[in-house]
């Protein structure tokens, strides 16, 4: 009698343990989860060749204006005309969707 209540008990127990089991595989599977390329890093898409070549291409770019433009206003008006437009020549000329 009483090794039967037992496997009942451990039966009902297991089945408890079951649905459990299988109501966190339901609810895992509907959450969205992160793509596995995620690194961390600032750029992560960049190599560090890529992220040196930018910042130097930049800073050329700034020193040429800088040094060469005379009046102050173009200085600041192509200044933030690299701010602006060397995100998008960047995913331009480096992003790999090709």
């Amino acid at each position: 009698m009483r090794r039967a209540e037992r496997q009942a008990a451990a039966a009902k127990a297991q089945a408890v343990r079951e649905r459990r089991a299988r109501r966190r595989a339901r609810l895992r599977a509907l959450r969205p989860r992160l793509p596995d390329h995620r690194t961390g890093k600032l750029y992560p898409r960049r190599t560090r060749a890529e992220r040196a070549g930018i910042v130097m291409a930049a800073a050329v770019a700034l020193a040429l204006i800088w040094l060469e433009v005379d009046a102050l206003a173009t200085r600041i008006a192509l200044t933030a005309l690299v701010a602006v437009g060397s995100p998008a020549l960047i995913v331009l000329t480096l992003d790999r969707r090709i």
